[in-house]
């Protein structure tokens, strides 16, 4: 799968993210809230990389 691939379910279906990390709640939000709560979610090693990429992809 190549990066940024696009998944089955729509923005506009997802309302909540559940981990073992945590929960984020999507709905409303742009595409940089919406990575940055995912971002918060993630495992503790991944959070530093998921940072960059999010400024990298957004600013």
């Amino acid at each position: 799968m190549k990066a940024g691939a696009g998944v089955v379910t729509t923005r506009a279906h997802m309302h909540y993210v559940v981990t073992e990390y945590g929960v984020a709640y999507l709905f409303g939000k742009n595409l940089r809230q919406r990575a940055e709560a995912l971002a918060k979610i993630a495992h503790p090693a991944q959070r530093d990389e998921l940072e960059r990429e999010i400024v990298k992809r957004f600013g």
